[in-house]
């Protein structure tokens, strides 16, 4: 008896251990399966995820004692979409037919509709197993199970032997968790799978929006290049006097300019101005301002525009003797931008800042109209500032008729004249503090051999203000020095 009993311990330890060794390969495979749907499967991946569950198929064989099973995967509409058959099969695994095949019946088709594990202990008792025609029953006990997935239906799990009341309830909760496992592979592998159509969609979307911004980049480099070239290519060099400039566009292209130019009676024309906003439509507006008031203040007439008056709207604070009427003429340039741009462009909404100042080179008096520009500066031998001169009238472009007044001052050697749009004031460090206009004359007061040297300074200045912070706002200095004679 007690050998008897040992005998059976040793089987039933036996047995335990052939079944633990099925489960640990079971569970390897779950391992493998997970590490198959946690990447973006490749067809080769898909492929190596159908043999991966092939391996299930045979595990949970070894771990019932199934002789054949199936699983066959559907759609959201029941209909098959692919089957996978262990190396036994004989074709008597119900539902398993080519892809497309609707499950209507057998016990595959009752678990679709039902949702339940199929339990047939004996085929020959029970109306739900359909044995395939013209085939000798081979199958007694059948096991078939519903892979979900968040009650989503993704497959059929089928187990099949030929003696009846094969499979125990230890062997439908062993295959309930390996079904369990499927549904997550399987969904995960369709989640990847829609993701890795969404990055190749994105991929596709990405490289359309790169060639682009190729394109565009190289329209707006072109844009920035003929923006360049209506800057003065050249500087008129005059005896006795000393001009330098700076333009930094925050983007490719900028609404910020400065002009320097001759115009009749010798004289010299500045102008430095600031578009509102920046970008293209900032870019287009500079030039159109550029142009007109080199048209303008070179009495050359537009065809259709000449019913507005040339003096009109400017009020003369300054003696003729003083300013001469070449210079005053040049200035109604600014009048006359102001009028075309509020009439013909109105609707665009954009307006400009601007100086614009005639010099007389040999006497050094300065005749001017600020249009809502920041204030230029003048200081004179001693870097003491001398002068501001303030706007005397709104920016340009608002509405038509507005008037705008004519300034006068003298320049005298050793002064300098330096002018700058709001891009130096308003520049940002990282922290987000303003560069301000208290700084900015800070450096201004500073004892300065050249014009050049100024502008230096108060670019080396903002350069380190700002360090590595991406520029806030077009920046455009122009500074001019009446060199002292003795």
């Amino acid at each position: 008896m007690e050998v008897e009993s040992l005998r059976r311990e040793v089987t039933q330890l036996k047995t335990e251990k052939a079944a633990l060794n099925v489960k640990s390969k079971l569970f390897e495979g779950f391992a493998a399966m997970a590490n198959t749907c946690c990447r973006l499967p490749s067809s080769a991946e898909w492929d190596s995820l159908k043999n991966t569950l092939k391996k299930t198929l045979e595990f949970s064989m070894d771990l019932t004692g199934a002789e054949n099973s199936s699983l066959i995967l559907l759609d959201n509409n029941g209909v098959i979409t692919d089957s996978i058959r262990s190396p036994g099969d004989t074709g008597q695994a119900q539902g398993c037919g080519s892809n497309g095949q609707v499950l209507d019946k057998g016990i595959a088709g009752w678990v679709r509709d039902h949702r339940q594990v199929g339990l047939i202990t004996d085929t020959l008792l029970d109306n739900r197993w359909q044995a395939p025609p013209n085939q000798p029953q081979m199958v007694r006990s059948v096991l078939a199970l519903p892979v979900i997935k968040c009650d989503e239906l993704l497959g059929v799990l089928t187990l099949m032997n030929a003696n009846p009341n094969h499979f125990s309830p230890e062997s439908v909760e062993q295959m309930r968790a390996t079904s369990d496992q499927i549904a997550q592979t399987i969904e995960n592998t369709r989640l990847y799978a829609k993701l890795d159509k969404s990055y190749r969609s994105l991929d596709r979307s990405k490289q359309r929006i790169d060639a682009y911004s190729k394109a565009l980049d190289e329209e707006l480099e072109k844009g920035r290049q003929i923006q360049r070239d209506f800057l003065p290519q050249h500087i008129p060099e005059l005896p006795n006097w000393d001009i330098a400039t700076y333009f930094a566009p925050a983007k490719q292209v900028s609404g910020d300019f400065y002009d320097v130019f001759s115009l009749p009676g010798d004289n010299l024309g500045v102008v430095i101005a600031d578009v509102a906003d920046k970008g293209v439509g900032s870019a287009l507006y500079m030039a159109l301002i550029r142009s007109l008031i080199r048209v303008f203040s070179g009495h050359i007439s537009l065809h259709g525009f000449a019913n507005f008056s040339i003096i009109n709207g400017v009020t003369k604070s300054v003696m003729e003797q003083c300013a001469t009427t070449d210079q005053l003429n040049a200035l109604t340039a600014v009048k006359l931008t102001n009028d075309y741009i509020a009439h013909e462009h109105s609707k665009e909404g954009m307006f400009a800042t601007l100086f614009f100042g005639v010099i007389n080179p040999l006497n050094g008096v300065l005749a001017y109209i600020n249009g809502g520009h920041e204030p230029l500066i003048i200081v004179d031998a001693s870097s003491r500032i001398k002068k501001r001169l303030d706007p005397t009238g709104p920016a340009v472009g608002m509405m038509v008729d507005i008037k705008f007044e004519i300034r006068q001052v003298q320049i005298e050697p050793g002064d300098i004249l330096i002018g700058y749009t709001d891009g130096v004031i308003e520049a940002q460090a990282p922290n987000g503090d303003f560069f301000t206009r208290k700084r900015l004359l800070s450096i201004i007061e500073q004892t300065t051999s050249s014009a050049s040297d100024l502008v230096d300074r108060i670019k080396t200045s903002v350069s380190t203000h700002v360090h590595n912070a991406p520029p806030s706002d077009d920046i455009t200095m122009l500074a001019i020095k009446r060199l002292d004679l003795n």
